[in-house]
């Protein structure tokens, strides 16, 4: 299924979907908000939404350093301890099925970097991105960025 697709098939759902995915992508630092894109996509293997969000961070100022230690974030010392809190989140949630129960160190971290209200606004940002993980992942879709971009806009107005 393609990303037009996607949206001609549940039209109304995937406005409003994508209406409050770019809500929350912007209620947060955009440079976290890519971190926590990337290493999500990695983790879920999404090849369409790391094909978009690698390059959106390179244009919005993200490093080559950054982007290619994303999966080794913990050895690297590039990353603040906020990043570093934000990426513990989104690997614990991402992971919450693994059953490891690795979310209460993560959340300790979490509590340490981010008032009450951006936790639960990255918690929105890693359950967003897992979804459209799954919905890429799941409908088998890979798309140019700026298709995905171009609909997104598209139903969003």
């Amino acid at each position: 299924m393609t990303a037009n697709e996607l949206f001609a098939a549940a039209p109304d759902l995937m406005k409003k979907w994508t209406a409050a995915s770019m809500a929350v992508a912007v209620s947060l630092e955009p440079r976290l908000i890519h971190l926590v894109e990337i290493r999500a996509s990695q983790i879920n293997g999404c090849a369409n939404c790391l094909n978009m969000h690698v390059p959106a961070a390179r244009a919005a100022g993200e490093t080559e350093q950054r982007l290619d230690l994303v999966a080794a974030w913990r050895e690297a010392p590039c990353y603040t301890d906020r990043e570093r809190a934000a990426l513990a989140w989104t690997e614990a949630l991402t992971r919450l099925s693994d059953g490891s129960h690795a979310h209460k160190d993560a959340y300790k971290m979490l509590e340490a970097n981010f008032n009450k209200e951006e936790q639960v606004k990255l918690t929105l940002m890693i359950n967003i991105i897992n979804g459209w993980n799954r919905i890429a992942v799941g409908f088998g879709v890979f798309a140019d960025a700026a298709e995905v971009k171009s609909v997104a806009q598209a139903a969003a107005a």
